[in-house]
């Protein structure tokens, strides 16, 4: 099989043996996988002379299955998430705590997003937020657009803001405030919640911008809350904090399991009595909220490309000669 792999700063393609199916594991021939730019061009100009496996959400159709899998049979439709089970491949084997089964109404393509999905939903849990708060979502790449349209879908009041115009306008929903500009953004916030702030901001921004987290003590009512969602690097002035007591927190990618090699590797889930919500629930409810039409994903996944042409995309992304939020790689040949 073929997969993709970044090293020295370059993405290539690599062959090696389809793996072989297990006790508590699925094999999937993947049909399609998204492109997550943020994490990915960071590991990629990261990358060493050591081959990195790059991407970590996909679907695709069951192939096989081990003793312990009772819920897919083969042939069977599957989204799943979470490096280095999940990755840019054309076979994945996934441990039954990654993977949710994908109904006949969905898009392939919007099920090869459940892994940012997943990421998605486990911010907005970070965060807390009651049927009604503000939450002001700041960073519109596609991670946060689908935070901004999983809020809506939840009936918060949404307030989103991205330097670049054009993203900003990309959010197309009715009832979500989107601005490119931070002083339109905080009348907003002003108007919407009577002068006392946003319940909470989710910082969905890349690139280190140490300020953004800063600024957004302003925007949170005393008591507030700021959630660390994207790849910034945390400065905040003690004494905005103190005066707001403000809660700080930080969303470690698609909820509890994630790196817990007795949840991932030896696939043991989590009692649901004690862990509501882990990161293979969290893909089973974005596979959910598509199904039912609660969120509109089909703008994120008009840009497919054949999987040999991902090192050409990749360039272009590093180049910024795309605007497009995330590219779904097709392994049809």
């Amino acid at each position: 099989m073929h997969k993709i792999v970044a090293r020295n700063k370059q993405v290539h393609i690599v062959e090696e043996a389809i793996p072989k199916c297990k006790d508590n594991y699925i094999l999937v021939k993947t049909m399609h996988s998204a492109i997550s730019p943020g994490t990915e061009l960071f590991m990629l100009e990261s990358s060493k002379e050591e081959a990195f496996t790059m991407g970590y959400s996909a679907m695709g159709v069951v192939q096989a299955y081990g003793d312990g899998i009772t819920d897919v049979q083969q042939g069977d439709l599957v989204a799943c998430y979470g490096a280095p089970y999940v990755h840019h491949a054309e076979y994945l084997l996934v441990p039954r705590t990654l993977f949710t089964k994908v109904p006949a109404n969905i898009d392939p393509k919007e099920a090869a997003l459940a892994g940012l999905g997943a990421i998605a939903i486990h911010a907005l849990r970070i965060a807390n937020l009651q049927f009604g708060e503000t939450v002001v979502v700041v960073g519109l790449g596609v991670l946060g657009q689908m935070v901004a349209k999983i809020a809506n879908a939840a009936a918060y009041n949404v307030i989103v803001l991205d330097l670049s115009e054009e993203r900003a306008s990309m959010l197309k929903e009715p009832t979500i405030q989107s601005f490119s500009l931070t002083a339109e953004m905080e009348k907003e916030i002003d108007k919407a919640t009577n002068g006392h702030g946003a319940d909470a901001v989710l910082l969905c921004a890349g690139g280190k911008r140490s300020s953004l987290t800063h600024e957004s003590l302003n925007w949170i009512r005393n008591k507030g809350k700021v959630v660390i969602v994207g790849d910034l690097e945390p400065n905040f002035p003690r004494n905005l904090m103190f005066s707001k007591e403000a809660e700080l927190l930080i969303s470690r990618a698609g909820g509890p399991g994630r790196y817990d090699e007795v949840y991932e590797s030896l696939a043991i889930d989590y009692p649901y009595e004690f862990i509501r919500w882990t990161e293979g629930r969290n893909i089973a409810e974005y596979i959910r909220l598509i199904s039912e039409k609660r969120i509109n994903v089909k703008p994120f996944v008009t840009d497919e490309i054949n999987f040999f042409d991902a090192p050409v995309e990749y360039e272009k992304l590093k180049d910024k000669q795309s605007i497009t939020l995330t590219k779904i790689i097709n392994y049809k040949v």
